[in-house]
């Protein structure tokens, strides 16, 4: 199938986990994809590993500065662009006494201010009609212990999905957002904690999950390439939860 066919995507943090997955698929259907990422070293592996198809941009979404020569760099490749998948962004769990200014900014810096400013910078090249995909997460919707700051920069997301979604109404470009439950990714590498309380954490997450599994990051990449493609075309602020089940059951 060629879902994407004549469309071109950029996907941010698009060298590994779901938004590599999302890199793959996209250009499986058809789609000109860009992938940014903030080391060289990985932009080139993920490039490598999709036989050179994907164009990349070394760029940090938690650095301002790079947000606002994104464009510019966007144009060397393209004119204009039909989906934007927002998918950069870390997460790091702490109880609240722990919770430091510097745990707290760094996230929302990541996760939401770079995301805004992205949004922003990559408005004037997204096609009338256009798609904006944002990457969210179930813990928007949860209580789970030691994620406050994590979660509160996806409910920032959600919320993104419904007010950008109605300002952007008169050139028609979608604003929808995926909340994925726990996926296999290397996200969780990240978070400071060992290899055995990864372990154990991911063991203690799949127990949670009625299909009785964590996801695969290409799950994820199918569901971004329904918002991508015009499949979805009357679907406008919406939120597709892809858990397993372990909200909605």
């Amino acid at each position: 199938m060629n879902r994407l066919q004549n469309k071109t995507a950029l996907i941010t943090g698009g060298n590994s986990g779901i938004g590599f997955a999302t890199a793959k698929e996209f250009l499986e259907q058809g789609a000109t994809v860009i992938i940014t990422g903030r080391n060289q070293g990985y932009l080139q592996e993920a490039k490598q590993a999709l036989q050179g198809k994907v164009h990349t941009i070394l760029s940090d979404t938690g650095n301002l500065d790079d947000i606002h020569k994104l464009a510019k760099q966007v144009q060397q490749i393209t004119p204009r662009l039909d989906v934007v998948f927002i998918n950069a962004g870390i997460g790091k769990f702490a109880p609240i006494e722990a919770v430091t200014e510097a745990h707290y900014d760094e996230q929302f810096n990541i996760n939401v201010k770079g995301a805004y400013f992205t949004i922003q910078e990559l408005l004037p090249l997204v096609n009338d009609g256009g798609s904006i995909i944002l990457n969210t997460s179930i813990n928007a919707h949860m209580g789970m212990a030691n994620t406050s700051v994590y979660a509160a920069t996806k409910a920032a997301l959600l919320t993104l999905a419904r007010t950008l979604s109605t300002e952007l109404l008169p050139r028609r470009i979608r604003v929808n957002a995926i909340s994925p439950g726990p996926v296999t990714t290397e996200i969780l590498k990240k978070t400071g904690l060992t290899t055995e309380q990864v372990n154990g954490f991911k063991e203690s997450l799949a127990n949670q999950v009625p299909l009785g599994r964590l996801g695969d990051p290409s799950e994820i990449a199918k569901v971004a390439t329904f918002f991508a493609s015009d499949d979805s075309s009357f679907v406008i602020g919406a939120e597709l939860i892809a858990d397993g089940g372990m909200i909605t059951l």
